[in-house]
Parts: structure tokens; C-alpha cells; sequence
């Protein structure tokens, strides 16, 4: 050794220039994103597929509800699922089910005609909804694990934002997809990222910080208990107590109603424009997105302002005043878009109620998770089968009153709703931990 090496002081190990749990956190938003996509495909492509395939609008609605109803069973399971195999391969079941689901609808329609066709399609559909059941609880259990709590109403409010990004691009990506490659075309082409995404999950991702060979022991240290808690094993009597427990029985009530006016938005709302505000081609695909940046824009904010106001005020108040407020400015935007008559101005009357809607899921995820703790996989199944039975109600609903041109009707009922959802949140108290021991 030389004397000018002698007296230096040891160079400090290389740092990982990004932490892993945040490299964990954008797997989660591809996988949201591409969720999105994936479900409103069909739906966005409803007024190409109908006279394609001689589907009328209630076939289309009972397409929806397949997807839904399969979706919201596959909740519950799907939590149950995560808990015992782990999320991350959890999310690799998840994606190679999406895929298959996403490719048998253009496939179907290849080689089958007339009822068994639409039979076909059905099935894809509760594929679909099958394969995507499981996303969100196993979403929950890698954020409750790999981020601090202060920290989860925002990476719940991204989360919702990003997947609002789907949202907000497949109308306009269906659209352009479809004028290159037909509709079929346009699902195949759906289905290829997806599929790209879950192999480099399956070999990068992993369930818990301390699974993760390039977690170094600093990330283990700033991510707390939470990072070496030890995943613990579903019960029947921990999935009884949970099932029982008010918070989050009125948590899931609450989520109920407010996803019916959700899916009016998320499912219906382009077929809305194109129907009844007569917009067409390319700038229907653009209108058809502006409804999705007000939600992208909600949740974002809506999952910062949740952790700002609990930080300040406490949780229990912190989390309910954003819903309470919001809530029931959605229902009244859904009656503004309705009754204005330029159609640019209902545009962005549905944009504002989608924000608003949007500004409330930071708030219930992040309550959910800390009511359940460990068990939010399970209790996030929970939630989102409520939140996804608003689902079910809504398209045969709105299916058969827009079938007679009653949107004013479907509208009004989502209002109501939204209201409903805003008060039940007087009674939500997130900073009681459920009792599941």
C-alpha cells in the first residue's frame, strides 16, 4: 500500500441510486394501468363490436356485468390466494390469466357465430374478471409491506391515478388500434405488454422487502416492522372476525355506492358521448379520455390531501373529509352533465364528477389497510367485493334504461348513491384496528 492510499479514508459502498421498493411500487402501477386497458377494451369498442357482431346494448351490458360479477366473486379468494402463495406470484397468475382472457374474445369470434359465440364471449369475460380479482389484494399486501404507512393513502391515490391512465388512453388507443388492425386486432395487440410485464415480475418482483436479494439492510431499516413482519397464514376464524368487523363492513357498504356512480363513469360514459352528445371517430377517442384525466388528477390528489389531513388533523377526521366532501359534489356533476346542453360543457361536467369520485379511493384503501394491517389481503378482498357488487348493479341498470335513452335515469341513480356513500362515512372510524387475534 502506498502512503498516499495509507491515511484515506475507505470509499463508501455503492448505493442503490434508487431505493427497490420504489422500482416494487412501478410494477404496481404498470400492473393497474394495463388492468384498465385490459377491462375496458370491450367496452370502449362497444359501438364497433355491436353491428360487427349483431349485438344490441343490453347483450353489451351483460357483457360488462359478466366481467364485473366475475371480478367481484374473485375478490374475496383472491385475497385468501395472496395471503397463501404471496403476492408476487399472486400477480404472475393474475397476468398470464389476463392474457388468455384478453385474446380468447377476438379469438371467439373467429370460429363461432350466433348464440355460442355470444356464450363465448361471456366466458371471456368472466375470465377476465377472474384473472383480475386478485390485483388489488395483492397490490395492497406489497404496498402495506413495502411502504411506511404514512405514505399509504398516496401510493394508494398514484395507484388509482395511473390506472385512470388506462382509462384515460383506451378510448383513444382502441380507436387508433382498431382503424390499423381491425377491432380483433386491437385486443391481440392489448394483450402483448401484459404479457411482457408479468415475466419481468415473475423474475424481479418479490412479496416482502426482506425476500428481495438487493434490499440492502438501510431500505430494511426506513421501511420499519412492517418489512420483516412475516406474512401470516388465512384462518377461518381471522376471515370470521374480519367479515364482523363494523369498520370494515361500512368501509365496503360505503365503497359499494360510490362504485356505482364509479362504473357509470369508468364503463359507460364513452358510449354516453358517442350516443348522446354525438361525438364520432378520433374525436370521440379525445373527449372520451378527458372524463379519465379529471379522475387520474383526483386520485393523485386525493391520496396526497388524505395523508396531509390525517398528518395534521388525526386519521379518523383526516381520512373521512375527503370523501364526505367530494362525494356529494360527484352526484351533483352527474346531474350537471345531463341537463347542460353544449356537449363540450358536459364533457367536462363528467371530468369533475370523475374527479371527485377519484379523490376519495386514497382514503379508503389507506383506511382498509389500517384497520386490517397483516390482513389486508384478505380485508382488501372484502372491500373490493362490495365496491365491485356496485358493478354488478350498475350495468344491467344502466344497460336497460340507456337501451329506452334513459341516461337521465342512470344518472340520477348514481347521484343518489354517491350521496349514500358520503354519510356512511360518519361512521367509519380507520383508527380502530380490527381485532383478528
Amino acid at each position: 500500500m502506498t502512503n498516499e492510499t495509507q491515511g484515506k479514508p475507505a470509499e463508501a459502498p455503492l448505493r442503490h441510486p434508487v431505493r427497490i421498493r420504489w422500482w416494487i411500487f412501478a410494477f404496481m402501477l404498470a400492473f393497474s394501468t394495463l388492468s384498465y386497458i385490459q377491462r375496458l377494451g370491450v367496452q370502449d369498442l362497444a359501438a364497433t363490436i355491436m353491428p360487427a357482431l349483431h349485438l344490441n346494448q343490453v347483450q353489451i351490458g351483460w357483457l360488462a356485468t359478466a366481467f364485473t360479477a366475475a371480478y367481484a366473486l374473485a375478490q374475496f379468494p383472491g385475497g385468501i390466494l395472496s395471503q397463501q402463495v404471496g403476492a408476487r406470484w399472486t400477480l404472475v397468475i393474475v397476468g398470464v390469466l389476463g392474457v388468455v382472457a384478453t385474446v380468447s374474445f377476438p379469438a371467439a369470434t373467429m370460429v363461432l357465430a350466433g348464440t355460442a359465440l355470444f356464450v363465448a364471449l361471456l366466458l371471456a369475460q368472466i375470465l377476465l374478471g377472474v384473472s383480475q380479482g386478485p390485483l388489488n389484494p395483492a397490490v395492497s399486501a406489497i404496498l402495506e409491506s413495502w411502504l411506511p404507512e404514512k405514505r399509504w393513502a398516496m401510493a394508494n391515490g398514484l395507484g388509482s391515478a395511473v390506472s385512470n391512465l388506462g382509462g384515460m388512453v383506451t378510448p383513444l388507443l382502441v380507436v387508433l388500434l382498431s382503424g390499423s388492425f381491425g377491432w380483433q386486432g386491437a385486443l391481440f395487440w392489448i394483450a402483448v405488454p401484459v404479457a411482457l410485464l408479468t415475466v419481468a415480475w415473475a423474475g424481479y418482483g418479490r412479496s416482502r422487502p426482506r425476500e428481495h436479494p438487493a434490499v440492502t439492510p438501510e431500505e430494511l431499516a426506513e421501511l420499519g416492522s412492517s418489512a420483516t413482519e412475516t406474512t401470516r397464514p388465512v384462518t377461518m376464524q381471522r376471515l370470521r372476525k374480519l367479515l364482523g368487523d363494523r369498520n370494515v363492513l361500512l368501509l365496503t357498504l360505503s365503497y359499494l355506492c360510490m362504485n356505482f356512480a364509479f362504473y357509470l363513469l369508468s364503463f359507460w360514459s364513452f358510449l354516453y358521448l358517442v350516443q348522446v352528445r354525438e361525438f364520432s371517430g378520433i374525436q370521440a377517442g379525445m373527449v372520451g379520455a378527458v372524463p379519465w384525466i379529471g379522475a387520474g388528477l383526483g386520485a393523485a390528489v386525493g391520496g396526497f390531501s388524505s395523508d396531509w389531513l390525517a398528518g395534521r388533523i388525526g386519521v379518523r377526521w383526516g381520512y373521512r373529509l375527503v370523501p364526505l366532501l367530494a362525494l356529494p359534489v360527484a352526484g351533483f356533476m352527474l346531474l350537471v352533465a345531463i341537463e347542460v346542453s353544449i356537449p363540450s360543457a358536459a364533457v367536462l361536467a363528467l371530468a369533475v364528477a370523475f374527479f371527485m369520485i377519484e379523490l376519495t379511493e386514497g382514503a379508503y384503501w389507506a383506511s382498509i389497510m389500517r384497520v386490517a394491517r397483516s390482513d389486508i389481503a384478505a380485508a382488501s378482498g372484502i372491500l373490493n367485493t362490495g365496491g365491485n357488487a356496485g358493478g354488478i348493479i350498475t350495468h344491467p341498470i344502466v344497460g336497460f334504461l340507456t337501451s329506452g335513452g334513459a341516461w337521465g335515469g342512470a344518472f340520477v341513480t348514481g347521484t343518489v348513491l354517491a350521496v349514500i356513500a358520503a354519510c356512511l362515512w360518519l361512521a367509519i372510524d380507520p383508527e380502530r384496528r380490527a381485532d383478528v387475534d
